[in-house]
């Protein structure tokens, strides 16, 4: 399992109110004891930070913001101490316009080889005054930005599929791939284990350019699935091989996940045959509605499609472009998925918001494949639903014209400690993005060994996960009710039933099966999971009704319960064997 940390929000060392990487190095500790495999590092490049460090500006060094070299060969070494690994964020699509390439491109002349490195283009109209062609931004407004020339007249445009900070790479010239593949070297010769890759399916542009109107949201775009120009066509898949074989030449098992908005799975399957990526985000499962079957049918798809080309499927739920889910999955279902909430839109269900939440990961900390988790997810943490408008940074926002909330919400900085200053971001008093008062009583010192809290949850999801090499098994559904998702998971000789109810009506537990967590505090509004002790007879169907003494030695009663999963619970049994 796989830790996403966003540096800017884990943890501030030097106390003005950013994270950096000294203060994600002092907490690495932290993740070992939650029982995850690797950290994955969003981008802490060079960078004027218009996108929070996705736009890129040296690729080969870090920015000052977040520390220096040296600060991340002793984040890795001690990464590695706490064997722990190491994915950091690569961004090939587009770099910074503070970048020196692109520099160089607006100083040089049309058809110039600097400006072969990028996607520049003469725009439409008798003096070239309309786009190239009518692509639409991601974070909104035009795709195109049109530059001016030394003499002050207007002249080529250059394209941008995100901010106009955010020049696109033209991956057809081999200068650009031959630099990203050193790219790679330089981090892997400085012991890093891998990369997420941001924006994986858009460095290829179809031939031409030709106009597209339909949608930028990257997912579901059109009825028959044909990629639009921008996204996912078949060349990406050259880069990656070559990419792959670099990381090949490493000793170890580097690895590569990519960040590609795919649909339908089959396509996405592309990225994570046995010469590309080891793994692909599995987005389909996370923007999935809260409806038993619409999971059922999301989980068969992903892998069906996977098991085509060998591969496992990446389970994840939450990161750092998405409303968290402890939000999410309080909205009504069926809805499109906002990008960020206002304080003036409807509020959601904090209390529904997180029982789903702890349910949804249950579920997929079961399945078979791989796994991401999102800073504070363990924590319950959601997304901050009212937030100034005044403080928000997503370019999103503005492209917008303030229609769209963005991303801020759910990128607040991480709460240690519910009586310290910024809840023990760091030493400093007004961390980069305001935190909700809600956080305090998350923070991890309030979690901390309490029995039921959400981080403890997590601890014991994880390491049931790895003690019965769950994600290492299989998977086959068991048809419980029309409400009910239910997986038998195999691995060796053990079996784990997961069962997730949607519906209104209890679920009662087979009588052979042993209760090994439960998302709910409860099973059934009676017996707490705590209480539920091992039988030979009865598995952990029989709940200590008293406690008395007998010369000295504490004995235990019992009395018989019928344990039942209730509306929006998860839980895991240990299964008989046959």
């Amino acid at each position: 399992m796989i830790y996403q940390i966003y540096p800017r929000s884990w943890a501030d060392a030097d106390g003005n109110g950013v994270g950096d990487l000294p203060g994600i190095t002092a907490r690495l500790p932290y993740l070992r004891a939650l029982g995850v495999d690797a950290v994955w590092l969003s981008p802490f490049y060079t960078s004027p930070q218009a996108d929070a460090g996705y736009d890129v500006a040296d690729y080969r060094n870090i920015d000052p913001l977040f520390g220096t070299l040296a600060d991340a060969d002793e984040l890795v070494r001690v990464a590695h101490d706490n064997e722990l690994r190491v994915i950091v964020d690569l961004v090939p699509n587009h770099t910074s316009d503070e970048h020196a390439w692109f520099r160089a491109a607006l100083a040089a002349a049309p058809g110039s080889p600097e400006r072969e490195r990028y996607v520049f283009r003469d725009g439409r109209g008798a003096a070239g005054e309309q786009p190239p062609n009518d692509w639409q931004s991601v974070f909104g407004g035009d795709a195109w930005t049109r530059i001016t020339g030394s003499d002050g007249a207007p002249g080529q445009w250059y394209l941008h599929l995100f901010d106009r900070k955010q020049p696109d790479l033209n991956w057809e010239n081999p200068v650009v791939r031959s630099e990203f593949e050193d790219i790679l070297r330089f981090w892997l010769d400085r012991g890093v284990d891998g990369y997420r890759v941001d924006v994986a399916h858009g460095l290829v542009k179809a031939p031409g350019l030709p106009d597209w109107d339909g949608p930028m949201n990257m997912l579901d775009m059109t009825e028959d699935h044909t990629p639009p120009p921008m996204w996912d066509q078949d060349g990406v898949h050259e880069i990656y091989r070559g990419w792959r074989k670099v990381l090949d030449s490493y000793p170890g098992e580097r690895a590569m996940c990519a960040e590609a908005w795919v649909e339908p799975p089959e396509r996405l399957a592309h990225y994570v045959r046995p010469d590309e990526f080891q793994q692909a985000f599995n987005f389909d499962f996370l923007i999935t509605p809260w409806r038993a079957a619409d999971l059922t049918e999301a989980i068969a798809r992903s892998y069906r499609a996977n098991d085509q080309v060998g591969a496992p499927t990446t389970w994840v739920l939450s990161n750092h472009d998405v409303v968290r889910h402890a939000t999410r999955l309080a909205l009504p279902v069926g809805q499109p998925r906002p990008n960020g909430i206002f304080a003036t839109d409807p509020q959601p269900d904090a209390e529904r918001g997180l029982r789903r939440a702890r349910a949804a990961t249950t579920l997929m900390l079961a399945l078979p494949g791989g796994a991401y988790v999102y800073y504070g997810e363990e924590l319950g943490l959601p997304e901050h639903t009212t937030l100034p408008d005044e403080v928000r940074q997503d370019p999103t926002y503005q492209r917008t014209g303030h229609r769209e909330a963005g991303r801020d919400g759910c990128r607040i900085p991480m709460p240690w400690e519910k009586d310290s200053t910024s809840y023990g971001f760091g030493p400093g008093g007004h961390p980069w993005l305001p935190q909700p008062e809600s956080y305090g009583a998350l923070a991890v010192d309030q979690q901390d060994g309490v029995s039921g809290s959400t981080l403890e949850l997590y601890r014991t999801l994880l390491r049931l996960r790895r003690e019965l090499r769950l994600g290492e098994g299989s998977a086959t559904q068991v048809d419980l009710g029309a409400d009910v998702v239910a997986y038998d998971v195999t691995s060796g000789a053990s079996t784990v039933r997961v069962i997730l109810n949607l519906g209104l009506d209890p679920v009662e537990l087979p009588s052979s099966s042993e209760v090994l967590v439960t998302s709910s505090p409860t099973l059934g509004g009676r017996a707490r999971p705590e209480e539920l002790v091992r039988d030979e007879r009865a598995s952990r169907r029989r709940v200590r009704d008293a406690s008395y003494r007998v010369a000295g030695e504490e004995r235990a009663a019992y009395r018989d319960e019928r344990l039942e999963v209730h509306t929006d619970t998860a839980v895991w049994l240990a299964m008989p064997v046959e």
